[in-house]
């Protein structure tokens, strides 16, 4: 879908549907609105059909003028309103528009209460939109109808700014934020079969070609030689190769080096350790921290922040077969470490661990983030709203959490004092991948702790995050959300 910016009024052209924003009980019509258009919204404010509330809206239609329909969106009291709040509102504006079958819509710019001019309405409601549109229709067939109005889909939103509150830049940066969350929400809706660790190493290189990025994709082989044990451990049970992808970016004048880690399994079934039948399908979700970072890394080359940014995603299947690994085998990890494996369900900090020192050993970075759907145990802590983080480096995790706030990935600290470390002590190795499940989204996140050594490093398990998000306007009600790419995007472009 196209988004554009357009400083002069509607013209002759009708749209499918031209959306209105407004504040709670400040019904006040926007300048330069034509009659037809200015009489519909005058009866739904005389008549209180529309009142401006948070979350509602009402949809109006006019008697004539350059739309078909009216959208009038409410965003609550003025006292109240931020960023994270426009683009729920326009995420909700999105979804309605793209259930609309119409190919092009209009949404009127006005001034924000306070007459603050030049704000970020422009990009937040140009991202807002791009996310509340966003379906995944991929395995749907197209309806094909006598009526050509059953084929049509949202193609182009034009946001007219005639008051001048935004500039052309500010929206386009808000659709590059849009399309790379859109773009991870897609990797992560794609089912197994297709999603594999080589089609996931293949939309690397794709993104890499696109944007100039650098993208090498390490195979089964080279792992073995260098010592990949744990990532090759999880993937004994699978037909799928594994890999370990690594996407550069190099700034112009580097101020640092920064490593985004994204846990790749396309698909996990627990291995050995089997996950019991029931919604085992959603296991094609494990690669979402994969996703986010493949995403962070595509718009990364849009934007261009001061920083190196390396992504890196160890990509593997977990499955059980003859050769899968059991629960007691022990695997040395890359660096160097024997684990003990007592539940091959806890994979996915095994072959994060190997890529965050694999990683801190080859780039040296000033700072580690990874990204995981690693315990069922955060979802029971925090739910579905909230990113949990573990880190050794405080400082640095009050930029993520900073960083997510800005965004709208919202991060919440654990704790994690020295005791939750002491039942990953293993009994015949060094380590052992899981403790007891107390606590379990902490020691998950602790066991990774062994392979950063002092490097400033943030794990963020996104496992309630990433998918099964409800009630929020730009967030689909289904799939894949796409979180953590906006985080990645803002760290990355506000370090110094």
């Amino acid at each position: 879908m196209q988004i554009v910016h357009q400083t002069n009024l509607p013209g002759r052209k009708s749209l499918g549907c031209l959306t209105f924003f407004f504040v709670q009980d400040e019904l006040k019509l926007p300048p330069g609105v034509p009659e037809p258009l200015r009489d519909a919204m005058s009866r739904a404010f005389t008549l209180r059909v529309f009142t401006g509330k948070k979350d509602q809206s009402t949809v109006v239609l006019p008697a004539g003028g350059s739309a078909e329909r009216l959208m009038l969106v409410g965003l609550g009291e003025g006292k109240d309103l931020n960023r994270e709040l426009w683009r729920r509102a326009a995420g909700s504006a999105g979804k309605a528009l793209a259930s609309m079958n119409i190919a092009e819509a209009g949404v009127w710019l006005a001034s924000p209460p306070g007459g603050r001019s030049k704000s970020p309405q422009g990009e937040d409601i140009a991202e807002g939109i791009m996310l509340g549109s966003y379906t995944f229709t991929t395995y749907k067939e197209k309806k094909k109808g006598k009526d050509k109005e059953e084929e049509r889909e949202l193609k182009r939103v034009t946001l007219f700014d005639p008051r001048k509150i935004t500039t052309r830049d500010a929206v386009a940066k808000g659709v590059t934020r849009g399309e790379a969350v859109c773009l991870a929400r897609t990797l992560g809706n794609h089912p197994a079969n297709v999603m594999t660790p080589t089609r996931l190493a293949e939309e690397a290189r794709a993104i890499s070609k696109k944007r100039g990025l650098t993208c090498k994709v390490m195979e089964k082989k080279e792992m073995e030689a260098k010592g990949f044990g744990m990532l090759l451990g999880v993937s004994r049970g699978s037909r799928q190769p594994p890999k370990l992808i690594t996407m550069e970016y190099r700034a112009a004048k580097p101020k640092g080096t920064l490593v985004f880690v994204g846990k790749g399994i396309t698909f996990d079934s627990g291995g050995i350790s089997l996950k019991p039948g029931q919604a085992m399908d959603e296991m094609k979700f494990d690669m979402c921290g994969a996703a986010a970072v493949l995403g962070a890394m595509d718009a990364i080359g849009t934007i261009k922040p001061p920083v190196n940014v390396i992504g890196i995603v160890p990509a593997s299947e977990n499955l059980p077969d003859g050769e899968a690994t059991k629960p007691g085998d022990i695997h040395k990890s890359y660096s160097g470490m024997h684990v003990e494996i007592l539940n091959t369900d806890a994979e996915g900090r095994l072959v994060v661990g190997d890529a965050l020192a694999y990683g801190i050993e080859r780039f040296k970075p000033d700072a580690v983030v990874d990204l995981a759907t690693l315990t069922g145990a955060c979802v029971i802590a925090l739910g579905h709203y909230a990113t949990g983080a573990i880190t050794n480096n405080e400082a640095f995790q009050k930029n993520v959490v900073s960083a997510g706030e800005q965004s709208g990935d919202i991060v919440w600290p654990l704790p994690s004092f020295s005791e939750y470390e002491e039942g990953l002590k293993g009994k015949y190795g060094d380590l052992q991948n899981i403790a007891s499940r107390d606590g379990g989204a902490i020691t998950g996140g602790l066991f990774l702790k062994n392979f950063v050594g002092d490097v400033p490093w943030v794990h963020l398990d996104i496992a309630g995050t990433a998918w099964g998000v409800k009630r929020i306007g730009y967030i689909p009600n289904e799939g894949a959300t796409g979180v953590g790419v906006r985080l990645l995007m803002d760290l990355a472009s506000s370090w110094r």
